[in-house]
């Protein structure tokens, strides 16, 4: 890939870029809710993705109507958003990509549109991760929150260099557009996946941070790739298998919790290890991408069984562990069928690095 960029330092956001908070306090706002006879509105809450916290609070009471100041809201959510962000967890590639920008000396800043009081508790989560970043920014030290550029302006004077040239990464369009807004270049990864269309203004979209490619601009290379696959963080789900798409290769019907530990900003081709009852245990490949045309919007997800003693059937509940990554989908000019195509190379791929100890352990 040739480099279309040059970039000496690079800003993060933290929600939903860095770590998984969204997937982890879906349900706080309807618990909270509930106590007043009210449920939330799907529509209405990804509306207000990316906002600062006061902004999104006040938002809320004012939806809903909730008989509360700002402050005793903030109050009475507070304790139960920070018992859900204990279960917070970096998300796909974003390990990677923070230990290898840090470990070749590009500066690194944490700029979010949450409060520092928050940011102290979120990134906790990022453990070691955290000391990555020389600087750590909140909405309240800047006078105006994204979609104001403000916080990349201040990130990038913390930091020493032009915002010119930082690049931004964030999962949101209210960050996209503040930055852009900055000056700074700008790689997105929705959080949701289905408003891709949306993120035009951006200078790269991607699905997973598994995706980014340092060189593209001007950073140094990754050179982690074992045989074509990827390490990634274990993620183990449960579901059940769907109907048959060809020989080996079946659907995957997703349970109420299937996707709490497998991200919306997870698509591709992994592969891992599948527990069937009675098959025991087979290595698998697993595609997953979206299917965005009405009234089927919502995830999908295929697997392939490599194991030919592996007879599964449509119903039979799944346990899987998924270790490795291999690529993108295929071009979002195909079906969804076609980009979730399982190839011969990434079953080959997927059954010699399942052999291997760093994927094997």
């Amino acid at each position: 890939m040739a480099t279309k960029h040059h970039v000496s330092a690079v800003i993060f956001d933290l929600d939903d870029t860095l770590l998984d908070t969204e997937s982890v306090t879906r349900g706080v706002l309807n618990d909270f809710l509930a106590t007043y006879g009210k449920s939330a509105d799907a529509e209405k809450e990804e509306g207000r993705l990316g906002q600062s916290y006061s902004e999104y609070a006040a938002g809320i009471i004012a939806d809903y109507g909730l008989p509360l100041t700002l402050e005793e809201y903030s109050e009475a959510i507070f304790p139960l958003n920070l018992k859900s962000w204990q279960k917070a967890k970096p998300l796909p590639g974003v390990r990677r990509l923070l230990k290898h920008l840090h470990k070749n000396g590009v500066p690194l800043a944490l700029a979010s549109n949450s409060e520092m009081r928050i940011i102290g508790q979120k990134i906790l989560k990022l453990e070691e991760l955290q000391d990555c970043f020389s600087v750590v920014l909140g909405v309240d030290q800047v006078p105006h929150g994204k979609p104001c550029p403000d916080i990349y302006l201040e990130a990038a004077n913390r930091l020493g260099v032009n915002p010119s040239s930082c690049l931004v990464i964030e999962d949101s369009l209210v960050g996209v557009r503040g930055a852009k807004a900055s000056g700074a270049k700008v790689v997105a990864v929705p959080s949701l996946q289905t408003e891709r269309q949306h993120y035009s203004i951006a200078d790269r979209v991607l699905c997973s941070l598994l995706d980014f490619h340092p060189e593209l601009w001007g950073l140094p290379p990754f050179d982690d790739r074992i045989q074509g696959a990827l390490p990634m963080d274990p993620l183990y789900s449960n579901a059940h298998i769907g109907n048959v798409i060809s020989n080996n290769i079946h659907m995957i019907v997703a349970g109420e919790h299937t996707y709490d530990s497998v991200p919306g900003q997870l698509s591709g081709i992994v592969f891992g290890r599948a527990k069937l009852e009675p098959h025991g245990v087979s290595k698998v490949v697993v595609s997953i991408g979206w299917d965005i045309s009405p009234p089927a919007v919502g995830r999908v997800m295929h697997i392939c069984f490599l194991d030919p003693c592996c007879n599964a059937k449509s119903g039979e509940p799944l346990e899987l562990l998924l270790v490795g990554y291999i690529r993108e989908l295929q071009s979002t000019g195909s079906t969804t069928s076609q980009a979730l195509s399982i190839t011969e190379e990434d079953q080959s791929i997927a059954r010699d690095a399942l052999d291997l100890p760093a994927f094997s352990e």
